[in-house]
């Protein structure tokens, strides 16, 4: 039976990749460091079927000891949060960068023979995602719109050329990546870190670019995770959720099972070598999220989006996947619906309690001077 070890699999996303494996008849083993920011204790959902390790992967002698039993790893565990990521740079590095250099440090000098490493990368790498100037008809890769573009209420990119507003296209994993956070950086570094590792040392590696991940057992709490989350303890508390920019800038909403089944294929698969996106497609808007959480949770006759006509910085307009490689290279296609996916967040999201801490890490970026106001 082939052993896989899945670093952060207490978590969110990691915990369904656990599920995956399991069900799929392979022998998996988590190490997880239940980090306060996402669990107040062991949560109740783990998979009776797999072992776990409650420890660090930082822990050098704990991480040797459990890639000798891996046939597979499967490196999850990361600080998450692009604003975070911003004020708390060395622990972004340390947990993210640093640790992926010392797991890796193991497998090359520690004698480990690894049959496959898969490792979860991001969208937030490209930066922006891809355009085109419909008068131009031009291709286009803008950077970060500029403080003074923000601070005007400009919200689309402009050709370089013409001036004429960008139309958003699928975002393939040939863009060019401009990471604009240091949470995009680390992932960036563990991405690569693990496919050069794996190019040099004939270990078959895959890394998934993971769009926005949604579903069940996202930590409601955690004011720093994503925006399905942060609006949902928003609703569940009565308060409405706020939407910088208009809300209409748009992201690739993917369910955390469709991402779990990603994570198998990539194991299954011939794949080697290569970096792949996992999402759907399907770009939705900000304000169209918010709308559709107030609905499915009842409270569409006394709130609505809170469209804050402010920004962030560092935060793009539009980036959505190009699923090509995906189906060429993993035969993945997603399977979960929208508003199936939704739905089944809410679901889950009733039964949870769910602090809203929204106003505590916003006042925390405007002090940091991450928020700015057109």
């Amino acid at each position: 039976m082939t052993s896989v070890l899945v670093t952060g699999g207490a978590g969110f996303v990691g915990s369904h990749i656990v599920d995956e494996y399991v069900d799929a008849g392979y022998d998996v083993t988590v190490v997880d460091n239940l980090t306060d920011q996402v669990h107040d204790d062991e949560p109740d959902y783990l998979n009776d079927d797999a072992e776990y390790v409650w420890g660090d992967v930082r822990d050098r002698e704990l991480m040797t000891d459990l890639l000798r039993d891996a046939d597979v790893l499967n490196h999850q565990a990361s600080a998450v949060g692009v604003g975070q990521s911003m004020y708390e740079i060395e622990k972004y590095v340390d947990v993210n960068t640093l640790a992926t250099a010392r797991i890796l440090d193991v497998v090359v000098n520690e004698g480990i023979d690894l049959e496959k490493m898969v490792v979860a990368s991001s969208m937030s790498i490209y930066g922006e995602g891809v355009y085109r100037c419909p008068d131009c008809d031009a291709r286009r890769h803008p950077s970060l719109r500029s403080g003074d573009q923000m601070a005007r209420g400009k919200w689309e990119h402009v050709c370089e050329d013409c001036g004429t507003d960008l139309e958003p296209l699928p975002t393939p994993e040939s863009k060019p990546r401009d990471s604009t956070s240091i949470y995009a950086i680390t992932k960036k570094d563990q991405e690569e870190m693990m496919l050069s590792i794996g190019r040099a040392y004939d270990i078959p590696t895959v890394a998934l670019r993971y769009f926005n991940i949604y579903g069940s057992r996202q930590a409601l709490d955690n004011p720093y995770t994503g925006v399905c989350a942060i609006f949902s303890s928003r609703i569940k508390n009565d308060n409405p959720p706020l939407v910088f920019e208009d809300g209409e800038q748009t992201r690739d909403f993917i369910h955390v099972s469709d991402v779990a089944r990603a994570n198998r294929l990539a194991v299954e698969s011939d794949a080697e070598n290569v970096a792949v996106n996992v999402g759907t497609g399907d770009p939705k808007t900000i304000t169209g999220i918010a709308e559709t959480l107030i609905d499915l949770y009842g409270k569409g006759d006394d709130l609505a989006p809170e469209i804050a006509n402010d920004y962030r910085q560092g935060d793009i307009r539009h980036c959505y996947a190009d699923t090509e490689l995906a189906s060429e290279a993993l035969g993945f296609e997603a399977e979960v619906g929208f508003e199936e996916g939704m739905r089944e967040l809410v679901e889950w999201g009733r039964e949870q309690e769910a602090e809203d801490r929204f106003e505590e890490a916003h006042a925390e970026l405007e002090e940091k001077g991450l928020v700015g106001e057109d």
